[in-house]
């Protein structure tokens, strides 16, 4: 450590101090201590290493700390614009939902739900039950299953429309998606 930069490192707060800061402290209830002593010591961290490359004093720390906090507990996901020609394109979060849909979800989200549970039996039901028939009114199908992704329904389909014939794919569709399904 070059000595003419001891003072400016022993002048720097300690966690305990950043935390006395009223805005820190709020921060605390808001995102638990754990999470922003971590933030705090990163700030600390980035100080000193300015100081020894800069030899200037650091100013803020409280508002780094605070600066910190969010870049932590921020989401990393974004919305963005679907411009690749590609409806539903797997690596844009799959097909976008309603605001309809989205306020139905959150009114059911938010605590427990019927979702495999008869209630007028009082035994297990079946999470199909609350949308097959909806889907086969929709489609005017006789009846409908839903399933959870794309390769469950492509084997479905394959299943009861080409059983024990042979399917031709073309060389170009013939990528494997996670979970080694091809």
């Amino acid at each position: 450590m070059v000595q003419e930069h001891a003072p400016l490192l022993r002048a720097l707060p300690s966690v305990d101090a950043l935390l006395g800061d009223q805005t820190l402290r709020e921060l605390v209830q808001l995102h638990g201590r754990e999470l922003v002593v971590r933030a705090c010591r990163e700030t600390l961290d980035q100080a000193r290493d300015d100081i020894r490359q800069t030899g200037t004093k650091p100013e803020a720390l409280v508002q780094r700390a605070q600066a910190r906090v969010r870049a932590l507990t921020s989401s990393t996901l974004v919305q963005v614009i679907n411009g690749t020609g590609i409806v539903i394109h797997t690596n844009l979060g799959r097909a976008p939902l309603s605001t309809a849909a989205l306020a139905a979800m959150a009114e059911v989200g938010v605590g427990y739900s019927n979702l495999e549970y008869d209630i007028p039996s009082g035994q297990r039901g079946s999470r199909h039950d609350h949308v097959s028939a909806l889907l086969a009114e929709l489609t005017g199908a006789e009846a409908a299953m839903v399933v959870n992704n794309n390769a469950a329904a492509l084997l479905l389909a394959l299943g009861a429309l080409a059983q024990g014939h042979e399917v031709v794919i073309s060389r170009a569709h013939l990528v494997e998606i996670g979970g080694g399904f091809r």
